[in-house]
């Protein structure tokens, strides 16, 4: 499978996201777990999920309406936000002013063999975040956008989506800590 997109995830989600000591982070599977990881070493402020896809947005979201005076990034790929699109309408309705979405886009499910996703042909992800109410939303496919990405992540009146189109070459090489105990109590430590 391969797309249209120029950017490499490896590059990319590390110059969009910025500073990541800034958030709360939830990294959901696959792609968007090894990105998050490999930026962050997995510190106190990543939680990264296993086992549950279409879970990271609304997980986000519940922290970051748990959590209302810290900055909450949710990381995931575009297969995840297909299967839970849903849960857009839920973050746009609640309007969590601190909730930040970054959508991973490589038009294709990396965690199941690399079948192609509907946003390599037709759909639009950020299109669907802005009709389900959240009005901060962009598309990043060039370099030269990434500051105003970056920017957005961190807007004051959130939530706030950045679509970011990414080639469907590999993630980072990150072994991630699979001990589920380890990482719950780290994490909640560091959200206490």
């Amino acid at each position: 499978m391969s797309n249209d997109f120029s950017l490499d995830r490896r590059f990319a989600v590390p110059a969009v996201i910025g500073n990541p000591a800034d958030f709360l982070i939830i990294g959901g599977l696959s792609g968007s777990a090894k990105d998050v990881g490999a930026l962050t070493n997995e510190s106190p402020n990543v939680y990264l999920l296993g086992g549950a896809m279409g879970a990271a947005v609304t997980m986000g979201l519940g922290l970051a309406l748990a959590q209302p005076t810290r900055r909450v990034l949710v990381v995931s790929g575009d297969g995840e936000f297909l299967m839970n699109s849903g849960s857009l309408a839920t973050v746009a309705y609640m309007k969590p002013a601190n909730l930040s979405l970054l959508c991973v886009d490589n038009g294709c499910y990396g965690e199941t063999g690399n079948q192609v996703s509907a946003t390599s042909r037709s759909t639009n992800l950020e299109l669907i975040a802005r009709g389900s109410g959240i009005d901060h939303a962009c598309t990043v496919q060039i370099e030269s956008e990434f500051p105003a990405a970056t920017k957005l992540l961190r807007h004051p009146d959130g939530p706030s989506f950045v679509l970011l189109r990414v080639n469907d070459g590999p993630p980072p090489d990150y072994r991630r800590n699979f001990d589920a105990v380890e990482t719950k109590a780290s994490f909640r430590r560091n959200c206490l």
